[in-house]
């Protein structure tokens, strides 16, 4: 259904920028509530102008974030934002200043301090994430400019969709600051939700995670993938034409033909290729003997050895990388292709790169007459 697969892409669909798709979704979500509400345990918001589909996950992982954030700061910043907007109307305008001024009121951890680049830019992503979304739009003034002087002003206008953005708790959230941890939250506090039960959270988790590893015998959620494959393939199936492997050691999602993500994998980023690439080389290396697995079927290599690899393979097979990667250093290309993995579960990182079983269905190479060349002819 391109409905449900567009509400699973999209964070707001707004009537203005997509009627079509705003009242196709309103006329047939009966069609996917059963998906929705039941096994996901989402909520649709459906306003007078945005439709929003309250997407949650299974199970928090280190690659789940804001792509364009890459400092903790800059998520204080959001949610410091996101409290200024509070108490603002729909339309009602405000300035720069009036922003850094709440952030520096209500800062969290050490001052902020404005005068400093690194500070500013921070503020910038934000902003840029905020009217990304329609959050805040800009009256009057470039915001780029306050990265250069602290003391540019811009106009901001609320949209009023700011209270949309943080989830909404059903008992009091207020309850949390008693936790020491975030564990303490999570196990105490999420369970209490209604509808937060295995059922759902396995759901969430084949629906946003790349992979369901299983954590052992007494793994609740394996366990239920494996009791209920069936219903799940099926509904997966029926609602978006997706196919679930289970294997041993993990089970995932795969889409259908013709299917098309935002963020998925293989694409037709220049890292997607190199990255099957790899995989298909630690499989070799794996059957030749030449590197070993544990119980678990993990892969336990030093940076060094995953550095040699790599250094391998790009002798062996950059001819048809793009330039950027072909010309670059050892180690760039190695930093990038960790943080690439990491974002879809293949690898860990912690002393070592831990390789799990997940390459093994990912590989890929060039096909027999294929010369070299990148996708530009270069």
């Amino acid at each position: 259904m391109e409905e449900l697969r567009v509400l699973l892409e999209k964070y707001f669909i707004f009537k203005d920028n997509d009627k079509d798709t705003y009242y196709s979704i309103k006329d047939n979500y009966k069609n996917f509530k059963t998906f929705i509400k039941d096994k996901l345990g989402y909520e649709l918001l459906i306003r007078g102008d945005f439709i929003k589909l309250e997407k949650l996950p299974g199970k928090a992982e280190g690659w789940m974030g804001i792509d364009e954030f890459d400092d903790i700061r800059e998520y204080i910043f959001l949610m410091l934002l996101i409290t200024f907007l509070e108490d603002k109307t729909k339309g009602e305008q405000f300035l720069l200043s009036h922003i850094t001024d709440f952030i520096s009121s209500n800062a969290v951890g050490e001052k902020v301090d404005w005068t400093n680049y690194r500070t500013r830019r921070s503020l910038i992503k934000v902003l840029k994430f905020a009217l990304q979304y329609n959050i805040i739009v800009i009256n009057d003034g470039k915001e780029e400019d306050f990265i250069r002087d602290n003391s540019v002003e811009v106009l901001y206008e609320s949209t009023g969709l700011s209270r949309y953005m943080v989830r909404n708790f059903p008992v009091d959230i207020m309850k949390c600051k008693n936790y020491k941890d975030i564990e303490d939250f999570n196990v105490t506090f999420l369970e209490e939700e209604k509808g937060f039960i295995v059922r759902n959270r396995v759901y969430r988790r084949l629906l946003i995670s790349p992979i369901v590893y299983n954590e052992g015998a007494d793994d609740s959620d394996y366990i239920y993938i494996k009791k209920h494959r069936g219903i799940i393939e099926e509904d997966f199936r029926k609602y978006l034409n997706w196919d679930l492997h289970v294997h041993r050691n993990g089970a995932l999602i795969v889409l259908g033909e013709g299917s098309r993500l935002k963020k998925m994998f293989p694409s037709n980023s220049a890292l997607s290729d190199i990255v099957l690439h790899l995989n298909s080389k630690i499989i070799k290396l794996l059957n030749e003997g030449k590197i070993q697995r544990n119980v678990d079927d993990v892969i336990v290599l030093s940076e060094e050895e995953f550095k040699d690899i790599i250094s391998e393979l790009k002798c062996e097979r950059a001819f048809g990388w793009s330039k950027e990667y072909r010309e670059c250093s050892i180690l760039k290309l190695m930093n990038d292709i960790i943080e690439f993995m990491k974002s879809f579960a293949m690898i860990t990182q912690d002393e070592n790169i831990n390789v799990y079983p997940l390459i093994g269905k990912l590989v890929g190479d060039y096909p027999k007459d294929y010369v070299g060349g990148d996708r530009n002819g270069k």
